[in-house]
């Protein structure tokens, strides 16, 4: 068990290293974040909009400009996290598979990914709920952040599955950007007349959007938000992790695959072969 922990901790730091090697992320994390949540309040006119909360049935009224702000807010903490998983699995995917070759669990390397991803997404979460605080005044800053942290676990998985899954860097960074973008504009009630419909419900930050919009204007506790939330990740991670599994089976004792494409060596025949 102890053994175990040590990798865990190892892969777990190092990964963190990587993170903060990647300085086109945090220049995201630094200037994207306040300017996109200024420049909606600047751009967005702040008439009131009606936005219903799908699990009561309840309509909030609250300022265009203000829901806008927090549609944007999500769009860039999914983005920033999504990127930062993709690009740090993407990378990583012929060392990862080298390690397994030398015997490195495979158990604690996926959790330090998970690991890493969870602490990554809560920074980010804090800063973007601290700018938003900055320009008015959430009803529950904390619920908020939570809101935003969930969604940005989501799309950090779905990052981790991409980078995986994929062959391309650019292939994912265009999934990544226009699930994102379709995701949020269709639950903006300015942007889009269908926000208030039931088809909302099947997109992957329906529950942190929601949840967002009703710690921001309402004293309600929004844990079944959160509930929907949370399944989008432990989806979206499971099928990351089951990719990642994929990749590194043929370290696995008895693969015979990687030794067949080594020059001048010949992988042992099986039973049955001569």
């Amino acid at each position: 068990m102890r053994g175990v922990l040590r990798l865990f901790v190892i892969a777990t730091r190092y990964g963190l290293i990587e993170h903060a090697r990647n300085r086109f992320a945090m220049l995201l994390v630094a200037l994207f974040i306040p300017a996109w949540v200024s420049l909606v309040r600047l751009a967005i006119s702040d008439d009131p909009v009606r936005f219903r909360l799908q699990a009561t049935g309840g309509v909030l009224v609250a300022n265009g400009n203000q829901i806008t702000q927090i549609t944007g807010a999500l769009n860039a903490v999914t983005l920033i996290v999504g990127f930062m998983m993709f690009a740090a699995t993407f990378s990583s995917g012929a060392f990862d598979r080298r390690l397994s070759m030398a015997g490195y669990h495979r158990v604690p390397l996926g959790l330090a990914k998970v690991a890493c991803l969870a602490l990554s997404a809560a920074a980010v979460a804090v800063y973007a709920t601290v700018v938003i605080c900055l320009q008015w005044s959430p009803r529950q800053p904390v619920l908020l952040a939570a809101a935003l942290f969930c969604a940005a676990t989501t799309y950090g998985a779905l990052g981790v599955a991409l980078g995986t899954l994929l062959r391309r860097e650019v292939e994912g960074m265009f999934a990544i950007v226009m699930i994102s973008v379709i995701d949020l504009a269709l639950q903006n009630p300015i942007a889009s007349t269908g926000a208030n419909d039931g088809i909302v419900r099947w997109l992957p930050s329906y529950g942190a959007m929601q949840a967002s919009v009703a710690a921001s204007f309402s004293a309600s506790t929004p844990l079944g938000y959160f509930a929907v939330q949370l399944a989008w990740f432990a989806g979206s991670a499971l099928v990351g992790l089951l990719a990642f599994r994929r990749r590194t089976r043929s370290a696995l004792p008895g693969d015979t695959r990687l030794l067949r494409r080594v020059p001048g060596r010949r992988a042992p025949a099986r039973a049955g072969e001569r």
